[in-house]
């Protein structure tokens, strides 16, 4: 049973960015009368576009997926950082429609429902014959649909076609309405209408430092589009020096009393580097006396930011810091790589454990192995696992894992045959290390991490004792975007692999994982 809001005493006179931390990258959004509804990317990850939901903006809750289902998301042999890349989240008519791009399964579809938190359609693919990237759909008052997304590459444009959605198809080519005013990557564009002007909204530069966000209008949704003159409308490339870096790819929502506000995606670096992944920002926007939008008063955005204009808040309840996997189904908070796993895990072989049979799939490989993880979403947190394995072969290995991709990862695991023992993997830019390893008596184990924002500590304990810190503190950089690669960030959870030749191995039970969050 889902639990409201909890009562808020006072209205804060603050919120904090980012609202959505850890991997929660190009985020869109759309009102409800005053519930709002977001959606991120989600990559190579499964289930697909994770759905959140707020009553004040800055407090979200996930509610479900948009792809939650094989036969709507196909990532089989999809590398890492490919599949689902942003989507774009609307509501007309009391239908939902989320419209998305798989990279490397099949190119542009959307699907839709009538309730966010359920099942959703099976993808409607589009005949859309380039490539599509970001698309986004535009209602217009007059009944018409516009698709509108990036096209051509890095130095190409914004297109768009006439979509019809009861038929599932574009009415027409995509044709180019905007090149942007010269930045690499014009990207993620959304089209609104706003006195009677069509505005196009899109993202500059690449998704990185030198991230920008651009607009331009015209009187018709096919142009010509005049560019602001006060462009980029927001971007932090001349302030290396703010906590907050790589802001862009924004998506616009009003609110019921008529305030704009604007979700973005921005990252948090430490030393110049990032690994929890792009983030979700709120920043509040407004249109001047000449038509255009501004964003936070042509400021740049802060960490600490003025909850003015805000709805009333209302915080959800907080998220219970244990999973003992005594539900029937995996919480919303895991994910899976490439597909859901079946046969690779199980709630109820083992009831109250989840159970992992890992395969000759290993981290290593672009395909499915035995992983079951979810997102690092602060800078300081505890991250812990109660494990039974006992392998039968020197390659069979079980634990806890933290992954950026498949090869940059750090595992606390169990190996070895005929004697346990416990292993600290580092592995970095495809080269594997170990960093640790201790003998380990029989029974169930004790595994965790902790994280600073330059560092992960890992530890172990048996049978009830104290935790023992195992090797040194490895750091969080080689688990970054700018050394690994990648649009994503680090993911933490359990895993199993190693089963050879033979097929089988023993069974990596999990009795519970604990994730405490320490500070933002």
């Amino acid at each position: 049973m889902l639990v409201g809001p909890v009562a808020h005493a006072a209205q804060p006179t603050t919120y904090t960015n980012p609202i959505l931390s850890g991997f929660h990258a190009d985020p869109s959004i759309c009102a409800v009368g005053g519930d709002y509804y977001l959606a991120t990317s989600s990559f190579e990850y499964f289930p697909g576009v994770p759905i959140y939901h707020s009553k004040d903006l800055v407090h979200w809750r996930q509610i479900g997926h948009a792809l939650s289902r094989a036969s709507q998301l196909n990532l089989a042999k999809t590398r890492s950082s490919q599949g689902i890349y942003a989507p774009t989240l609307r509501c007309h008519d009391g239908v939902f429609y989320m419209v998305t791009t798989n990279m490397e399964g099949g190119g542009a579809f959307y699907v839709h429902t009538k309730d966010p938190a359920g099942e959703w359609s099976e993808p409607v693919w589009l005949n859309d014959p380039t490539f599509a990237m970001d698309p986004s759909l535009f209602f217009d008052d007059d009944g018409k649909v516009y698709y509108t997304r990036h096209g051509g590459g890095r130095n190409g444009g914004v297109y768009q076609a006439e979509i019809d959605l009861k038929a599932g198809k574009l009415l027409e080519p995509p044709r180019l309405i905007w090149s942007g005013t010269g930045g690499v990557w014009p990207e993620g564009p959304h089209l609104y209408k706003h006195e009677g002007q069509y505005y196009l909204m899109i993202s500059e530069g690449g998704t990185s430092y030198e991230h920008s966000l651009t607009m331009a209008r015209s009187s018709s949704p096919f142009g010509p589009f005049t560019a602001n003159p006060a462009n980029p409308i927001l971007t932090h490339r001349d302030h290396p020096e703010l906590p907050l870096q790589a802001t862009g790819h924004g998506d616009l929502v009003q609110t019921p009393e008529g305030k704009w506000w604007m979700p973005l995606l921005g990252i948090r670096p430490v030393d110049k580097r990032h690994h929890l992944g792009r983030e979700t920002l709120l920043a509040p926007v407004k249109w001047n006396d000449k038509g255009w939008l501004t964003v936070n008063d042509n400021k740049p955005l802060q960490m600490e930011m003025s909850a003015k204009g805000l709805p009333l808040s209302a915080p959800w309840p907080a998220e219970p810091v244990r999973d003992d996997f005594s539900a029937p189904k995996l919480g919303l908070q895991w994910s899976l790589l490439r597909g859901p796993g079946d046969g690779l895990w199980s709630l109820t072989e083992r009831k109250g454990y989840l159970r992992l049979k890992g395969s000759s799939v290993t981290m290593n490989d672009i395909a499915q192995p035995a992983f079951v993880a979810r997102r690092q979403e602060h800078m300081r947190m505890r991250a812990a696992t109660q494990i039974e394995f006992s392998p039968s072969a020197a390659t069979q290995a079980a634990g806890l894992v933290l992954r950026q991709n498949e090869k940059n990862y750090y595992q606390l695991r169990i190996t070895g045959a005929p004697e346990r023992r416990l292993e600290l993997v580092s592995r970095t830019a495809g080269v594997t290390t170990l960093a640790a390893s201790v003998p380990l008596p029989a029974g169930p184990l004790t595994l965790q991490v902790e994280s600073w924002p330059d560092r992960y500590a890992f530890s172990y304990s048996s049978a009830g004792g104290p935790l023992k810190q195992i090797g040194a503190t490895l750091p969080t950089a080689p688990l970054s975007s700018e050394s690994a690669g990648g649009f994503t960030g680090v993911f933490i959870g359990m895993y199993a692999e190693g089963a050879g030749k033979q097929g089988t191995m023993p069974a990596a039970d999990f009795a519970w994982f604990d994730y405490t969050p320490l500070e933002k």
